[in-house]
């Protein structure tokens, strides 16, 4: 019975150390400024970032962040001071009816 208890205490000390980790939320965007918010995505390389309320998206810096087969697009989402700012690219499967664009 004792071991049952000290192995009921170990598992919810780890868990308890584990909850303030689980309970940071992500950056967003719309808490950043323009600048900050491309700043971060170019220092990390890759980044999930809020974008406004439920909101996300993962953010390249460049397309060596992507799988083999998906290109880089970029990507304008609202930051504190612009509702369009270029934060930097997302990884996108292009289709067969697909054309390269303004957009990559």
């Amino acid at each position: 019975m004792r071991k049952r208890a000290i192995l009921i205490c170990a598992v919810g000390t780890a868990l308890g150390a584990t909850a303030p980790a689980l309970a940071q939320g992500r950056p967003s965007t719309t808490a950043m400024n323009c600048a900050q918010a491309a700043r971060l995505v170019a220092a990390r390389g890759a980044i999930v970032l809020g974008t406004g309320g439920p909101t996300y998206d993962r953010f390249v810096r460049d397309r060596s962040f992507c799988e083999p087969t998906e290109i880089a697009r970029r990507a304008f989402r609202p930051t504190r001071d612009n509702p369009e700012c270029l934060v930097g690219y997302t990884c996108y499967e292009p289709g067969n009816d697909d054309w390269l664009g303004s957009d990559f």
